[in-house]
């Protein structure tokens, strides 16, 4: 017999089991579970039932007691970095997205100091959770190095700062991307492209800048100059005033949209016309990017195949693959008004 305790229903001296509310709600055990790790294919007016069976009887998960049935937690761990920057928090976001599609809850941890101590600390953080797997989102090269080094339980994934041929990792083709920016500045008739890149302790960074160059070393050309900043608006509005200043640069490569916002301050403030006299093209395609005055030519990333490869990966490992791999994802030039053929 059924009564009612603190709000929730008690059943016979327990408390209330997804076979319960599958029971009060005339469905299967699978579509109860569907509802509660939000899946689709369940139908509203079926999805509406299962919700007011589980309010009804008060029906919460007990996760303890199906790692203990199934020696799995259900849970994926993530650390990141740098989620104030938008590549970083889209691809958190993806990762969290996916995993949640494949019933599992992902957990992040942000890291600030690149220490051996302090990862080393972040990934004992996830592990005393009992994630099943780490998936990696942080491009510095000393980072990065020290966390894949760690000889751990459970499988990592890596999501940023990842080449052709990686192992364990998912990623975005970074040298492709910005192949594609300089070429369609070299294309419209531009002689020597400038870069505004990103700081080099970035892996990302490094590969942008890697691209730039290839993209000149093809055709026999000499690349334009080289400015570094810091992913940030300002520091390509510093770099731009620069910029501006030289009157052979008729074209710019912007390793990220923020910096390529700066920068297209910098040279109106000079008086420098984009895009008559200087054409831009930025990197990540922001939401925002369409709307900059003129609307920015950018390369797009498409960060939700990354979360979903990035899933796909660590399933794999989890069903017993060694070391699975996966192709690059190939970015995409999305072409606005910021860039045109350097005018006579």
């Amino acid at each position: 017999m059924a009564q009612q305790v603190n709000g929730a229903v008690e059943l016979a001296g327990r408390a209330p089991s997804m076979a319960d509310v599958a029971a009060a709600a005339g469905v299967s055990h699978q579509t109860v579970s569907r509802v509660l790790n939000d899946v689709g294919g369940v139908r509203p007016g079926t999805r509406d039932r299962v919700l007011a069976a589980i309010k009804e009887l008060g029906y919460r998960r007990n996760n303890a007691a199906r790692m203990l049935a199934t020696n799995k937690s259900g849970r994926i761990g993530m650390i990141s970095a740098h989620l104030a920057l938008h590549g970083p928090s889209r691809i958190a976001v993806s990762v969290q997205a996916a995993g949640h599609r494949e019933g599992y809850d992902v957990s992040l941890v942000d890291v600030e100091d690149y220490s051996a101590a302090a990862l080393g600390g972040a990934v004992n953080r996830l592990l005393d959770e009992a994630v099943e797997a780490i998936v990696i989102g942080v491009a510095h090269r000393q980072a990065l190095t020290q966390v894949v080094a760690l000889d751990l339980p459970v499988p990592i994934v890596v999501v940023q700062g990842v080449t052709e041929g990686q192992t364990m990792a998912a990623g975005i083709d970074q040298e492709a991307g910005a192949r594609l920016a300089v070429d369609h500045l070299l294309d419209l008739g531009h002689r020597r492209v400038a870069h505004l890149g990103g700081p080099l302790d970035w892996i990302e960074a490094g590969l942008r800048r890697a691209g730039w160059r290839q993209a000149h070393e093809q055709r026999r050309m000499l690349p334009g100059p080289e400015l570094t900043g810091d992913w940030s608006a300002r520091s390509g509005y510093e770099a731009g005033r620069l910029i501006a200043d030289d009157p052979d640069v008729t074209a710019v490569f912007a390793a990220n949209d923020s910096m390529a916002l700066g920068l297209l301050h910098a040279l109106h403030e000079s008086g420098r016309r984009v895009p008559e006299d200087v054409s831009v093209v930025g990197f990540d395609d922001e939401p925002e990017s369409a709307y900059f005055w003129p609307g920015l030519t950018t390369v797009s990333q498409e960060f939700s195949l990354l979360g979903q490869r990035a899933i796909e990966l660590t399933m794999r490992a989890l069903d017993g693959e060694p070391e699975p791999s996966i192709g690059l994802i190939r970015p995409e030039l999305v072409v606005r008004d910021s860039t045109s053929s350097p005018s006579a």
